[in-house]
């Protein structure tokens, strides 16, 4: 029987809800991890592979979901893919300040959120297909940031997708969370090859993490239609805009 604290009880109970939220729009939801473990005072020697491993059991089932509701586009993924994996490996190898990326980022996504709910620009009716070039560039350098922070990349990858017309929100969800899955384990085995430290609970957390993931994927993949699943994201975007903010 595992003995924890008061705060890592409460950290166990919130942890799953926020799993629920990120895989219900095809997340893994490191970002948001992050964010909890912040407030938690986690380590930033354990913030970063917990994120990771945790966006790996995550966004594992919520592409299951996903792809078995038919919304996975094969040739998105792999634009995106061969560009990040690569350089998700080299930014998990990486130990910098990026304060200044993170603030940059966050604006980046209220830009991306505005997008979303139309308060700029005009949401287009229909997709348009994938420039592979350019998906394969983005891909490098979603991948290369997302392994440097500790993330999968999912939360700049989806707004792209959304962005650039090149597929709806049910389709960004299940290549963002395959996307996710593949560059956070290309950033967990470059933090591991210069060594790793995990949380003597970590395999609570997994487990907790993928009861919320489970239900949040099931929700997202069969009973939110587009516009309910933009709006989520959009939320979902705004908190990790707060997190890249002040954490």
């Amino acid at each position: 029987m595992l003995l924890l604290e008061n705060s890592t009880w409460i950290f166990i109970v919130i942890l799953p809800l926020v799993a629920f939220m990120y895989a219900s729009v095809g997340h893994g939801g490191a970002s948001g991890y992050l964010a909890l473990m912040a407030l938690f005072s986690f380590s930033p020697e354990l913030m970063k592979p917990t994120g990771l491993l945790l966006n790996l059991f995550v966004s594992g089932i919520s592409f299951y979901h996903f792809w078995k509701s038919g919304y996975f586009k094969h040739r998105l993924f792999f634009g995106f893919s061969i560009g990040s994996i690569p350089l998700a490996f080299l930014g998990g190898r990486f130990d910098i300040d990026t304060s200044l990326y993170k603030i940059i980022l966050g604006i980046l996504l209220l830009f991306a959120i505005l997008k979303m709910i139309n308060i700029i620009g005009k949401e287009s009716q229909t997709t348009k297909p994938v420039n592979t070039s350019i998906a394969v560039v983005t891909g490098a350098f979603i991948g290369f940031f997302s392994g440097l922070i500790g993330i999968g990349g999912g939360i700049i990858l989806s707004p792209i997708i959304l962005l650039l017309n090149w597929g709806n929100a049910k389709e960004a969800a299940a290549v963002s969370a395959l996307f996710i899955w593949v560059n956070s384990a290309a950033g967990i085995t470059g933090q591991y090859s210069n060594g790793i430290q995990l949380n003597e609970h970590i395999w609570v957390f997994v487990f907790v993490a993928l009861v919320g993931g489970y239900f949040g994927a099931y929700i997202g993949s069969k009973h939110l239609n587009n516009k309910s699943l933009k709006t989520l994201l959009a939320f979902v975007l705004l908190l990790a805009s707060i997190k890249l903010f002040f954490f």
